[in-house]
């Protein structure tokens, strides 16, 4: 957990951007000065497909897309057409995973996270701020006798007292029942029942500064989080504690991934893209040429590597990021994450919207 100064200006900062890409401008403000999104469903839209989106996944062979307001939408034909989901919430959100065609969860802002038992088509709210700030002073007041407990216990009734207004970025599920959550201000929650329960996982975490955490993802054995400042941690003991790694840079990270040969790349401010082969003891640059922020990155199944960011340009590698192949994304604008079909193709989310039949071959893709 953190201070109270931090809690003051993330309002400020989080208006200003999300992940520092200047994704949400538009849409966090109109929040802010009200939770009763969290009670008022997605209102179905005609426009929903040219909505500020930001993330994207797949579930079996459908696509899934999520946004601004609650939006959620559904694609069985590799992005050519957009249906839009049912969702209990209108807050945006900011992050989706799937573990199989039928489970799935979401998170976004004001502390939510949803689940979907049925490919997306309906969902329903699981965590939200209020809860997870409760849940937050419990296990503070539990651990209050402990060395620094007082000092969480002060931190943990700050955050109850601010409301529900610190977003969850990213998530991540192993199988249908563990996953984590995570989010502003070192914000990290634990299930290991699927989400009916949820566990405070902070005082897990060497992350003294209460650091933003944007990103999570699993490599071998290993669960690595990512964020604000150059921040890696590790775990090496099935997520129960994260201990700190050596950064290569001092810019944020916005996401990492495990590459099917074992690498990991992390990601994040003006084209920075780092390469470790040894679980992330170091690290070597990748010379992506562009200045733009990293936002999304996947492994395509032919084993290269795809790059997209913020500003619409789509980088791919068949070398090991040795060297990229520059492609402006068929959208025109904001890349925020992008996504392979089940056919081949790609489709990508942005501040536009989606973006659909994007051809690798046009990458110099066999």
């Amino acid at each position: 957990m953190m201070g109270q100064k931090r809690y003051a200006g993330f309002g400020l900062r989080r208006g200003a951007c999300v992940l520092a890409l200047g994704l949400m401008a538009c849409v966090f403000n109109a929040q802010a000065s009200t939770f009763a999104v969290l009670q008022q469903p997605a209102l179905p839209t005609a426009k929903a497909q040219r909505a500020a989106l930001l993330g994207l996944t797949r579930a079996g062979e459908r696509l899934v897309a999520v946004g601004e307001r609650g939006i959620v939408l559904l694609s069985d034909d590799a992005g050519r057409n957009w249906r839009q989901a049912s969702v209990p919430v209108s807050v945006s959100l900011t992050a989706v995973q799937f573990v199989d065609a039928e489970q799935g969860w979401a998170v976004g802002h004001l502390g939510v996270v949803l689940h979907t038992e049925d490919g997306g088509e309906t969902w329903h709210k699981q965590l939200d701020g209020e809860r997870a700030a409760a849940l937050a002073v419990q296990a503070a007041e539990r651990d209050a006798n402990q060395p620094g407990g007082t000092g969480n216990l002060a931190q943990a009734r700050q955050m109850l007292d601010d409301g529900p207004d610190k977003p969850f970025l990213d998530l991540y599920f192993s199988d249908r029942l563990h996953g984590y959550v995570v989010g502003a201000y070192n914000q990290i929650y634990r299930t290991d029942d699927g989400g009916r329960s949820w566990q405070p996982w902070m005082q897990h975490v060497d992350n003294p500064q209460g650091l933003n955490l944007y990103g999570i993802r699993v490599s071998g054995n290993d669960l690595l989080l990512v964020g604000e400042r150059g921040l890696l941690l590790r775990s090496t003991d099935a997520g129960h504690s994260f201990q700190a790694l050596k950064s290569p840079y001092e810019g944020s990270f916005f996401g990492l991934f495990g590459t099917r040969g074992g690498a990991l790349i992390a990601y994040g401010l003006r084209g920075n893209a780092w390469w470790s082969d040894d679980r992330g003891g170091s690290w070597r640059r990748l010379d992506t040429g562009i200045e733009s922020t990293l936002a999304s990155a996947i492994e395509l199944r032919d084993g290269s590597l795809l790059l997209a960011s913020q500003g619409g340009e789509l980088l791919f590698s068949h070398d090991q990021g040795r060297s990229f192949d520059k492609r402006q994304s068929r959208s025109g604008g904001t890349v925020a994450a992008v996504q392979q079909a089940a056919d081949g193709s790609l489709a990508s989310v942005g501040l536009s919207g989606v973006a659909a039949d994007q051809d690798p071959r046009a990458s110099g893709k066999p």
